[in-house]
């Protein structure tokens, strides 16, 4: 079972006669990567928060986000007194010691000072923080959730792209022994070639050619290549089918998928083949870019 990095999860709470939402949107990444926006009241919950996040996603681009609508009929503001009186004091000694008197709009200049005038209370209490807590765990959960479904989606896909490089090998062994044929007769029509200028000149040592031959031949055999693509793809789908989702693990199959293949090609020497060789790249290629989103 394979997850994907991809998921999306939003579940709300209504603590205290106001609405808070949570919002969570996943993306591919090599590593976990958390970009948070809480608001003040909620703020020193963060190392919370980032735990359980780290504890259900794992890995993956997340951006983590609380959003906080006050009702409209409660009274949900706060003024920080002790800083307004401060700030007051400050300005009035700065007016005294300039021979300025304070304008009538000094109030609403102090209400506009940093953390004087905030929304919500200053803290939540239990009660209020089990609420928004359990809301954070709901929306991890159902993005849990939409990333197996991705996932699902994803490892099907793979699977029938495995399966296709699968019967394309199978399309190289009919083209194998003709190959095999051709080159054969390519190396005699050279030696023929090669004997009629030299045969007058030189002696000749007709059986060291045959063997030198025969070992070029075996050095072009892609017997070996064959057997250790199909042994790879099948360990893919195994990997894929198993209880555990690991991207990184599919991601070093790939490549040894990948270096069967590109030897496959370079060993062919028939065009026939090597169109086949580029098929099975093409359809490596896409499977990369779905393993780049596994989680």
């Amino acid at each position: 079972m394979i997850k994907s990095m991809t998921g999306f999860g939003k579940t709300t709470a209504t603590p205290r006669a106001r609405t808070v939402n949570v919002e969570i949107r996943t993306l591919n990444s090599k590593q976990l990567d958390v970009n948070t926006r809480i608001p003040a009241i909620y703020r020193d919950k963060e190392a919370e928060i980032r735990a359980e996040i780290n504890r259900v996603l794992e890995r993956g681009k997340v951006d983590f986000m609380i959003t906080v609508d006050s009702d409209s009929d409660s009274n949900d503001m706060a003024v920080n007194r002790p800083l307004a009186k401060k700030y007051y004091d400050e300005i009035s000694q700065l007016a005294a010691d300039l021979g300025e008197t304070l304008g009538n709009d000094v109030i609403s200049t102090i209400l506009k000072m940093p953390d004087v005038l905030k929304a919500g209370h200053d803290a939540p209490d239990e009660n209020e923080w089990d609420l928004v807590k359990a809301a954070v765990v709901e929306a991890l959960a159902l993005t849990d959730t939409f990333r197996t479904s991705e996932g699902e989606l994803l490892g099907k896909d793979m699977i029938g792209r495995i399966q296709l490089i699968l019967s394309l090998l199978l399309e190289v062994e009919p083209l194998e022994s003709a190959r095999i044929g051709n080159l054969r007769d390519r190396f005699q029509r050279n030696q023929d070639e090669f004997l009629e200028k030299t045969a007058k000149v030189n002696k000749f040592d007709e059986n060291r050619f045959e063997q030198e031959i025969f070992w070029y031949l075996e050095k072009l055999d892609i017997t070996e290549e064959k057997l250790r693509l199909r042994k790879h793809c099948d360990y893919f789908i195994d990997t894929l089918n198993s209880n555990e989702s690991s991207g990184r693990k599919l991601g070093f199959i790939t490549q040894e998928i990948g270096r069967e293949i590109n030897t496959l090609g370079s060993k062919a020497y028939d065009a026939n083949i090597q169109m086949i060789v580029v098929q099975m790249k093409d359809e490596l290629e896409k499977i990369k870019e779905q393993v780049s989103n596994v989680l």
